[in-house]
């Protein structure tokens, strides 16, 4: 699946002429770190995934799309099946971070509202 995704985003960034240097530090990653996950040796872009789409321009589906039909092409039993449970897992992870975000943001909201207070008095 890593492999798959990662001649995706691959595909995605040569077409739009760019090296793995500037995706990388788009990122926030270092070229090395961003060339593993196109070689499919890290699982980390889905950690990325909503800024890979965001700069390719593409939906996240898009990156799911040809590994449903690969694997209903090579008559593998369950891809289809394999491939919703792994959504289902990156649909999981996504809705975590914006868990996480959203509760950041509430303490940075309580922390904003303290010091508001500390300074009307």
């Amino acid at each position: 699946m890593n492999t798959v995704i990662g001649s995706k985003i691959k595909a995605y960034r040569k077409q739009k002429g760019w090296s793995q240097e500037y995706v990388a530090e788009i990122l926030h990653l270092s070229q090395s770190a961003y060339a593993r996950i196109e070689s499919g040796e890290s699982q980390s872009w889905s950690s990325h995934i909503e800024k890979l789409c965001e700069i390719f321009e593409i939906k996240p589906s898009d990156l799911f799309s040809e590994t449903v039909i690969n694997q209903e092409n090579n008559d593998q039993k369950g891809g289809i099946a394999i491939n919703l449970g792994i959504i289902n897992q990156l649909s999981e992870k996504l809705i975590e971070q914006y868990e996480l975000r959203l509760k950041e943001k509430d303490e940075m909201i309580k922390e904003l509202k303290n010091s508001l207070e500390k300074l009307s008095k």
